[in-house]
């Protein structure tokens, strides 16, 4: 069991470089068509960056099914650990952040305060090539720093 729970732990934690790595080369790279809207504020529920719910579950779900046929093996805690991400990507990003659903809108601690700052120096870029990197979940150190003190 305590295995189980450590390669859900390590998923989890690999999933941070797997957000940066597919936001960097895949989002901005050969799939920037339906991550675009995402960079343009046009009022929309729905962008076609959504899609990326999509794509990054599939990999889950395929964990989920072999590790279950498997008899309950390893790839079905990396499921877990994938899945676990995406919640807290969605949490984070499209309801802290974007506030695409308003619920936690008054949230305002410091970990709030950064992600929200680096993700807008983010959007701040609104071509391809241009942006800041960063995964989802970890922030920056210089996102903690409060830009109302002196240096």
């Amino acid at each position: 069991m305590i295995w189980n729970i450590l390669i859900v732990i390590a998923t989890f934690f690999f999933m941070e470089f797997v957000a940066w790595f597919a936001h960097k080369y895949v989002m901005h790279g050969f799939l920037w068509h339906l991550h675009e809207d995402h960079h343009a504020v046009d009022g929309s529920f729905f962008e076609k960056n959504d899609w990326f719910f999509v794509i990054f579950a599939v990999p889950s779900m395929i964990c989920y099914i072999t590790g279950i046929i498997a008899g309950l093996d390893f790839k079905l805690y990396i499921g877990i650990g994938i899945s676990i991400y995406g919640l807290g990507y969605f949490i984070v990003h499209d309801i802290i952040i974007h506030q695409r659903f308003k619920i936690w809108t008054h949230w305002n601690n410091r970990y709030v305060r950064a992600i929200r700052r680096a993700h807008k120096m983010h959007h701040k870029h609104i071509s391809k090539e241009d942006g800041e990197n960063f995964g989802m979940l970890i922030v920056p150190y210089k996102y903690w720093k409060d830009p109302n003190t002196s240096k």
